[in-house]
Parts: structure tokens; sequence; C-alpha cells
């Protein structure tokens, strides 16, 4: 969502907030990451990875085997908290401590109207 003005997350309603991060190294950085939400029952609504643009392949030796290469990846996590809420900021300190980039992407209220509401019907009626 854009918004001209920005919005103060606030703890008075429910709100979303959107994340990016990476990873060097570790195949356990996921885990963890997932790991500090789960802890703080905070629920994950979306996770997507993409392809690091900066660095799609990292090389990586290994004496016995040659070379093998691995994709690099950015992954975006939308989860059910405001950056007002203690639990939500201890979550992105704990992720912080296993990644090598993050970034709140924004803090935002969650829609609460269905979408198959009256109020927000448009059939014309």
């Amino acid at each position: 969502m854009l918004a001209r003005e920005p919005i103060i997350p606030r703890t008075d309603r429910p709100f979303k907030t959107s994340i990016v991060f990476a990873h060097d190294k570790g195949t356990s950085v996921l885990f963890k990451v997932l790991s500090a939400f789960a802890f703080r029952n905070i629920s994950l609504t979306k996770i997507e990875s993409r392809p690091h643009r900066g660095r799609p392949i990292r090389v990586v030796d290994d004496e016995s085997e040659g070379t093998a290469k691995h994709f690099e990846y950015m992954f975006y996590i939308d989860f059910e908290a405001s950056m007002a809420e203690v639990r939500a900021q201890n979550a992105l300190a704990e992720v912080q401590e296993f990644t090598s980039f993050l970034r709140v992407l924004g803090s935002y209220p969650m829609d609460m109207t269905p979408w198959n509401s009256p109020s927000t019907s448009h059939r014309g009626d």
C-alpha cells in the first residue's frame, strides 16, 4: 500500500508488516528466522524467495567434490503484527542476528472487510 502520509504503526487494531532479508551462509538460516516468529506466536501471511539480483550465483569450493554453485536469495515475508508491538520488535532483533541484510518495507493496517460483504460489493445493484 502506498500513502502520501506515513502510517504510524499502532496496537489498537490489527496490523501487517512486510520485511525483506538475505543471508550469506548456512542452510538453517530460514528455519531460525521462521522460529523467531513462531516462538512469539506471530502468524506469517506470505513468504516468497527471489534470486538476489546483485549476487545470483555463489561458487563454493569443496576439496573433495570440486565446485558447487548456489543461488543466493532474498526472502520477502508478511506477518501479522505491528512494529509498535514489542513481540514484533524482538522477533526482528533476533532475525537480524541471523541475516546479512534486513529491511522493514512497511507496517500497515490489515483490511478486516470481507471481500464479499455488501459494503464492498460492486455488482451495479
